[in-house]
Formats: structure tokens, sequence, C-alpha cells
């Protein structure tokens, strides 16, 4: 039996997954309120809320996955995201799909120790870094105790081909590509290690066809954590231009933040920037077999992706 996959969100996640699973010849749904996302001919769109379990039952039959790609809005999570889990959790405890969620490093928290990976500590000291946390535990004890099947698998912040929404995307890339100054959070000078969103991609694509990976955490690899200032040289070199590169004010934030609700969310995740900031994924590569692109390689098409862009 072909199986059969849904994936919550078109996103650059959603998209990039399902585009590979469909490859490989799997059957995949992408649902979004909008309806939109990939064109390919193994690929469903539809358009519906994810909240509601009887409608994520009727595109499930226990033969895949049921992938957790949503992005809410930042400001919104504590809101927005238990409602999301709850249905998930629902439809896939009534199929038997596994339920494979899209996460970040945010629950580690403020003074994690680095490298971190798979075992590091959960010590949220946010709002959002809980939200996260309460998702992942709420998961792992589930599967724990037999009540569904999961996997977790988290990234840093996301580069490469479809990436808006970043640090790294709308925000820094254009601007190098035509060699205007970039203006960046936290200090400039430390390791901050960034995801490809391909590898991304690759990670969830192993994690649900494997069966080994149910019931764990895995992080994305990535390549050698570089410094922010080299992560901008690496796009500059991949686009033939010379930018300069600013450290935005913490003050800036916090003021901005009085008018500003997304403002307002990264002053609690200025840390990621400001410290050193890198993860171990040997253990994802090793039982896996995924491995990361190198910068240079990703910061190419990276640029090639945003020159063709309409």
């Amino acid at each position: 039996m072909t199986p059969r996959h849904l994936i919550i969100g078109a996103g650059p996640v959603g998209t990039t997954t399902a585009v590979k699973l469909a490859e490989l010849g799997h059957h995949v749904t992408v649902l979004s309120r909008s309806g939109r996302g990939p064109a390919h001919p193994g690929i469903e769109l539809v358009a519906a809320d994810a909240t509601d379990s009887d409608m994520l039952v009727r595109h499930l039959d226990g033969s895949g996955a049921l992938v957790n790609a949503a992005n809410p809005a930042y400001h919104r999570w504590p809101q927005d995201w238990p409602p999301l889990h709850e249905a998930m959790r629902t439809a896939t405890q009534q199929t038997g799909s596994l339920l494979v969620v899209m996460d970040n490093l945010y629950a580690f928290g403020a003074g994690a120790a680095m490298p971190m990976r798979e075992d590091t500590h959960l010590r949220p000291t946010g709002q959002k870094g809980k939200v996260r946390a309460e998702i992942a535990t709420t998961l792992m004890d589930d599967h724990q105790a037999g009540k569904l099947r999961a996997a977790i698998v988290r990234a840093s912040d996301f580069y490469g081909p479809g990436v808006l929404e970043s640090a790294f995307g709308e925000r820094t890339v254009p601007r190098v590509i035509a060699g205007k100054k970039v203006s960046l959070l936290g200090s400039l000078d430390v390791p901050h290690v960034v995801s490809y969103m391909p590898d991304v991609a690759s990670t969830l694509v192993a994690v649900i066809t494997q069966p080994q990976a149910a019931g764990q955490t895995w992080l994305v690899p990535n390549a050698p954590a570089v410094t922010q200032r080299e992560i901008v040289a690496a796009f500059a070199r991949a686009a033939g231009t010379t930018v300069k590169v600013t450290a935005i004010p913490k003050v800036a934030i916090i003021v901005g933040g009085v008018v500003v609700p997304l403002l307002r969310e990264v002053k609690e995740t200025w840390y990621q920037f400001a410290e050193n900031w890198t993860t171990d994924s040997s253990r994802t590569e090793s039982i896996l077999g995924v491995r990361p692109t190198p910068l240079a390689d990703g910061a190419a098409a990276t640029v090639e992706w945003w020159r063709e862009r309409p």
C-alpha cells in the first residue's frame, strides 16, 4: 500500500517535505487555510482548519504520517498552538498514523549547555519556549504510554530556497544580492548554527520513512556553526557582492516592541543570537543517514533561488 501522509502547513517546511515524499512515490496531502501549496501530481492540496480533528482523520489511514509543519503567528503561540496540537493528537490516536512535529530549539532555553543535543534538558526561559516544551513533553509521554506514535525534529534558524520569514530570509539575502547593508540581531561574532531547508526536509522524510525513528527526538544535521558575520559573507561570496554588516541594538527592539508585536516576541529570544548557539547532530547523521549541506553550497543555492524569484 502506498503510504499516505498529511502535512499541516504550506510554508517552506511543509512544501519542501511534501515534494520530497511525492518524489519517492508517496501520496501526500498538504492542508492549509489557504489551500495553496506545491504543484505536483502526487500532492493534493486542501483548504481547511487544522484544529478540526474529524477532518484530519478523513485524510489519514494509518499507513503514513501526520506532519505538523504549521507556523502560527509568532505572537499568538500560547493561544494557537494548544488547539492545533490537541487536534493532531486526537487524529493520530484514532488512525494510528505517526505524528511528526517540526520543532525548534526554544525549549532548551537560555544558558543551555552547548552544543545542544537530543538529550539536553528542556529548561525554557520564555513563553514561546514553554509552549514548545509542553508540546514535546506531552507528545513523548503519550508515545511512551502507547497512546500514539510520535517523533520530534528540531532545527535552528532556517535558510535556503523558499525561506522568507527568518533572520536569514527576506530581511537578509535580497539585501546581500543588492550589495546593501545588512542589520542582524545580537552579536555578529559568536557561533550561530543555521539549518538549511532541504536538510530539514530530508530529516523529516528520514524520520517518516524509517521505523526506528519513532518515539525519539532528532536534531537536523547542520553545517559547522560560524558567526552571523560569516553567514552573511557566505551569501555575499555566492552573490559576488560586498556588504556591510551591523548589529541592531537591543534597546531598539525594546522600544520598537511597544508598538510592534513581533518585536516584543523577538526580545524573548534575543539570547539565541547574543550567545553561543550550536548543536551536535551526530546521532541523526549516524542513525538516519542524513548529512548536512556545506554552508557554501547552501548559500549558493539560496542566492540562486532568490535571483530566479519573480
